[in-house]
């Protein structure tokens, strides 16, 4: 059973049987279905079905020649709203079923953040088994968050936030020319790298951890596309399951300057979700390449 079930207001499935009634439901129900003609002539098909504003299941898999659809996985999503120029993004498929991981460089974080892919059929169709024909303008990150906590914002003037801006931008340059084999860039990001560590050593004796850091995107657990995140809210929605009643909460957050849409039930976050204030949690990161 999908982990992160709940995360869309599926908290009660308990069982095997309860599981299969829900999947059959998107099955027989579907509001959208996508049909891709491999290579070989057979064809992939995803149905999906919303259970709250731009949340819901998708089952893929196959139909046969009489008809019949064979189920081969299933996932739960959340659509990102907030999209970006998709730039240095790679795509593979997965070893195990016709699901697809994306690899996105970004350079205010200094790590390639791996996603899964929720709209592999359309991305089948712009990269039409050519790279070259890829045709990929944007991307637009998602998320689903097993818990979730918030804490209140760092307080910065206009001028602390230029002065970080134009600092960011800087480190940007550097790693972009790190990347190129710049000497000189390496010398100066392990400089700021020694320097940034000794300041946080002698502020962290007196602050709060989370006083000194305003936003974070690390890598959590073992599962390459999961990661622990803090982020400040940008905008707040509320959405209910349509079939269990269960409130979410859907937030736009942005951390290292990347904008994530994200989607918590109401359970698992502690405190009360604002613009301005910040959103702590584990997600579960998604993406749609258009």
């Amino acid at each position: 059973m999908h982990k992160y079930l709940k995360t869309i207001g599926f908290t009660e499935l308990d069982s095997y049987h309860k599981l299969e009634e829900v999947l059959r439901d998107v099955e027989e129900t579907f509001e959208q279905k996508k049909i891709f003609i491999k290579k070989n002539h057979r064809m992939m098909v995803s149905l999906s079905k919303d259970y709250g504003y731009d949340c819901g299941i998708t089952v893929c898999g196959e139909y046969d020649e009489e008809g019949i659809f064979h189920r081969e996985y299933y996932y739960p999503y959340y659509r990102g709203q907030t999209e970006f120029p998709a730039e240095d993004v790679v795509v593979e498929r997965h070893a195990d079923k016709e699901s697809f991981a994306g690899a996105y460089d970004d350079y205010s974080i200094g790590i390639t953040l791996i996603f899964f892919l929720i709209n592999p059929i359309e991305y089948l169709r712009m990269h039409r088994w050519s790279p070259k024909d890829r045709g990929i303008e944007t991307l637009a990150f998602s998320a689903l968050a097993d818990t979730g906590k918030i804490l209140l914002p760092i307080r910065r003037t206009a001028l602390e936030k230029e002065k970080s801006s134009k600092t960011a931008e800087k480190r940007n340059t550097l790693i972009a020319a790190a990347q190129k084999g710049d000497q000189e860039a390496i010398e100066s990001l392990t400089m700021e790298d020694i320097d940034l560590y000794a300041l946080l050593a002698k502020r962290v004796q007196t602050e709060d951890l989370y006083s000194i850091i305003h936003t974070t995107f690390m890598p959590c657990g073992i599962e390459c596309d999961q990661y622990s995140v803090i982020g400040e809210i940008e905008d707040v929605a509320v959405t209910k399951n349509s079939r269990t009643g269960e409130r979410l909460y859907q937030l736009k957050i942005r951390s290292n300057d990347i904008p994530v849409d994200v989607c918590i039930n109401e359970r698992d976050l502690l405190g009360v979700p604002e613009p301005g204030r910040r959103f702590k949690g584990k997600i579960w990161l998604q993406g749609i390449l258009q």
